[in-house]
C-alpha cells in the first residue's frame, strides 16, 4: 500500500493535532573518503530524530523525508517492521 502524503506533511499534521509546536529540520554532513554525505535531523518539541541514512548532496529532500518518517514512527509508536515504505526508497542512500 503506497502512502498518500509525504512524511513531512504527515509529521506536520501529527504535530498540529498533538500541539507539539513547529518542526525544525537541521541538515548535517559527514566527510566520507573524498565526498560529503548529507543527512537531516527532524527536531520536534526539543527531541532529535535523525534520518536513517546519509545521502548525496543532491538528495537532501529525501533526507528530510527520511527524518520526518523516523520522527513520525517514534511519535506514533508504530512497529518499524510494519513499514509501508522504507527510507531506502528515497534513492541513492549512502551506507552509514
Amino acid at each position: 500500500m503506497a502512502q498518500d502524503k509525504p512524511w513531512t506533511h504527515q509529521l506536520h499534521e501529527h504535530c498540529q493535532e498533538k500541539h507539539l509546536g513547529e518542526i525544525m529540520y537541521q541538515d548535517v554532513s559527514d566527510r566520507r573518503g573524498g565526498r560529503t554525505a548529507w543527512s537531516t535531523i527532524a527536531i520536534v518539541n526539543g527531541m532529535h530524530y535523525p534520518a536513517q541514512f546519509f545521502y548525496d548532496g543532491t538528495r537532501m529532500a529525501q533526507a528530510k523525508e527520511d527524518a520526518a518518517e523516523q520522527a513520525l514512527r517514534v511519535l506514533r509508536r508504530t512497529n518499524p517492521e510494519s513499514k509501508d515504505t522504507t527510507a531506502g526508497q528515497y534513492g541513492n542512500a549512502l551506507a552509514a
